[in-house]
C-alpha cells in the first residue's frame, strides 16, 4: 500500500497560531553536539516527527551537514527517513515487531533488536533473504526499559547459528539519568556496558544521548545519539542551555478586551483582575497541544510551577486565567495601547520563551511539548538545506 499523503499546508492567513523552525539554529545545534562527540560520529534521533519538527525537512538539512545515520521509534518514520534520505542508516529504537522483518528489509531498515524472540525473527529473516542482515543490539545497562540482559546477551553470542546470519552494525544502551550531571547511575551503567562489549569484540559501541554528550567525556563510545538539544531543548537539569531555539511557537490575537480590576477571568472565575486590564485573547488552546495544566490559575498540580508566558516582540506578558481548547489569554496592559492589536502574533514559546519554561509550568518537559503539537498551526521553515 502506498504511504499516506500528508495534510495539506495550512495558509498562515486563516490559521490560529504558526510554527517556525529554524533550520539554521537546528544545524548548529547539530554541529556543537558533533563536535562535543568527537572522535565519535554523531547520529540524529529523528523519532516521532523529529520531536514535532518535521522528519523530511529536518532529514534534510541535517543530511546536509554531514549527518549519515538516524534513529527512529516505529518503522513508518524510518521510511519517510529512507525516502529523504537514501544513502543514510536507518536504525529503528522500538525494535523488531512481529511480521515486520519484510517492510524492515523492503526499506533498508535496521532494527534495534533488543530480545532473544527478535532476535530470533530477524535471523529467521536473514535465512530466508540468503545473507546476514544488518542490525544493532540493545543492552539494558539498568533502565529496565528495553534491550538484552547481560545473561541473554552471553548466551546469544555463544550461538553461531544465530550469530553467523547477524551483521551487527552497533551495540548500544541507554542511560536512565543522564540528565542529572554526574548522577551515579551513569557511570555504573557506563561499566556494566563497558563489560557486556566484550563480548562483541570490533562492534562499534553508542550510550550518549544529549545529556550524555554536553557532560564530561567519557561517555561518548563510538557514536552518539543527539536528541531534544539538537531541537534546542533542555537535555541537562539545572545547567544553563547552550543550544540555540529551533521551534517558535506564536498565536495570533483575535481580541484585546478591556476588563475591570475585581474582574474574573476565563473558566470557573479562576482568576480576579486586581487591576485594569487589557487582556489580549489568543487563538491556541490545549487543543493544539498547548497544556491546559499551563493556566495561571485552577489547575492544582501546578501549586508550585512558574507562571506560563508569552511574549511579545521581545517582552514577556503573563498568562491569566484557565487555557480552554481553542483559547488562552495573555496580560498586555504594559504593552503600549498603539503597538499591539487584533492580528498580531504572540510567541507563545520561542527565543524569548524557552519551551522548557513553558513546560515547566504545565508540569511537563519540553519533549512532550514539541512532540505533542498539534496540526491546526501553520507551519514555515528557515533555513532549507544547506
Amino acid at each position: 500500500m502506498p504511504e499516506p499523503m500528508p495534510a495539506e499546508p495550512i495558509d498562515e492567513r486563516i490559521a490560529g497560531g504558526r510554527l517556525t523552525i529554524d533550520l539554521d539554529a537546528l544545524a548548529a545545534n547539530y554541529r556543537h553536539l558533533a563536535k562535543c562527540a568527537q572522535p565519535a560520529t554523531c547520529a540524529a534521533v529523528v523519532k516521532a516527527d523529529a520531536y514535532g519538527c518535521g522528519i523530511e525537512p529536518v532529514v534534510t538539512k541535517l543530511t546536509s551537514v554531514g549527518c549519515s545515520t538516524f534513529f527512529v521509534a516505529v518503522p513508518a518514520e524510518g521510511a519517510r527517513v529512507r525516502a529523504a534520505a537514501p544513502d543514510a542508516n536507518v536504525y529503528i529504537l522500538n525494535g523488531l515487531f512481529p511480521h515486520a522483518a519484510d517492510y524492515l528489509i523492503g526499506h533498508d531498515l535496521r532494527p534495534v533488536l533488543g530480545s532473544v524472540v527478535e532476535i530470533e525473527n530477524w535471523v529467521a529473516a536473514a535465512k530466508t533473504a540468503g545473507h546476514a542482515l544488518p542490525c544493532a543490539l540493545n543492552f539494558d545497562s539498568g533502565m529496565n526499559r528495553l534491550g538484552l540482559t547481560i545473561e541473554e546477551l552471553t548466551r546469544i553470542t555463544s550461538l553461531p547459528h544465530l550469530m553467523d546470519h547477524l551483521d551487527i552494525q552497533l551495540f548500544m544502551t541507554h542511560y536512565a539519568c543522564a540528565d542529572d550531571a554526574g548522577h551515579p547511575r551513569t557511570d555504573l551503567q557506563k561499566e556494566r556496558f563497558e563489560q557486556a562489549a566484550t563480548l562483541l569484540p570490533g562492534v562499534a559501541c553508542s550510550a550518549a544521548n544529549s545529556a550524555a554528550d554536553l557532560q564530561v567525556a567519557g561517555h561518548q563510545f563510538d557514536m552518539v545519539r543527539a536528541g531534544v538539544a539538537m531541537y534546542g531543548g533542555e537535555a541537562l537539569n539545572h545547567v544553563a542551555n547552550p543550544m540555540k531555539a529551533v521551534a517558535t511557537l506564536e498565536g495570533r490575537i483575535i481580541q484585546i478586551r478591556k476588563s475591570k480590576a475585581g474582574d474574573a477571568v476565563g473558566y470557573g472565575g479562576s482568576q480576579t483582575l486586581i487591576r485594569d486590564t487589557r487582556i489580549a485573547y489568543v487563538s491556541v488552546g490545549y487543543a493544539d497541544g498547548y497544556h491546559r495544566a499551563a493556566s495561571n490559575m485552577g489547575v492544582p498540580m501546578r501549586a508550585v510551577a512558574p507562571s506560563v508566558r508569552a511574549a511579545f516582540k521581545g517582552t514577556a506578558v503573563p498568562g491569566i486565567g484557565r487555557i480552554s481548547m481553542d483559547l488562552m489569554a495573555f496580560d498586555v496592559t504594559d504593552i503600549p495601547e498603539n503597538e499591539i492589536a487584533a492580528g498580531d502574533w504572540l510567541e507563545l514559546f520561542g527565543p524569548t520563551i524557552p519551551v522548557d519554561d513553558v513546560a515547566r509550568a504545565a508540569g511537563t518537559i519540553g519533549y512532550e511539548l514539541l512532540t505533542g503539537l498539534g496540526a491546526r498551526f501553520a507551519r514555515r521553515y528557515l533555513g532549507g538545506a544547506a
